[in-house]
Parts: C-alpha cells; sequence; structure tokens
C-alpha cells in the first residue's frame, strides 16, 4: 500500500494519506494514551501530536527536530499499520 506524503499550511505538518479509514477525528499527543496504532509514532523523538481523520493522519513536529529524520520512519509506521 501506498502512503502519500503531502505537505501542510503548518510547516511543523505533514499529512500522510493511505487507502483505508484510520478513524478520528482524533489528535493524540501522550503516547501513553494514544491510540494503539499511532502511539509509536508519538515515540519517535520530536514528534508531538498525531491527528487521525478520514484516510489520514497529520503529524506535528517538535520546533527543532527535522523531517528529513522523522518523514521516513513516520512513513514506514503508517504503511505497517494501515497496509
Amino acid at each position: 500500500m501506498s502512503v502519500v506524503v503531502e505537505k501542510t499550511p503548518n510547516p511543523r505538518a505533514l499529512k500522510f494519506t493511505v487507502a483505508s479509514p484510520v478513524g478520528g477525528p482524533v489528535t493524540f499527543s501522550d503516547p501513553g494514551t494514544a491510540d494503539d496504532r499511532v502511539a509509536p509514532i508519538l515515540q519517535l523523538d520530536g514528534v508531538v501530536s498525531v491527528f487521525m481523520a478520514a484516510n489520514f493522519i497529520t503529524v506535528t513536529r517538535s520546533e527543532d527536530a527535522s523531517w528529513d529524520d522523522l518523514a521516513e520512519p513516520i512513513t514506514e509506521l503508517v504503511e505497517a499499520t494501515f497496509a
């Protein structure tokens, strides 16, 4: 399954679109209380929140984190979880 990664108006957020519903709308910022499917994303250093709705997940990073370091691992987790 292919994950489409898109920029958002917020430079600290990326949208990861998949082919199937992900649930929501709901936002998580604590891996301990997050949906089990997105908790691993929240455990990545630099991720501050995950928003789930329809067929996409929007991930927001911290100010000092880099998409160069986060985009690929997040894509892999989304692909593995929602495939």
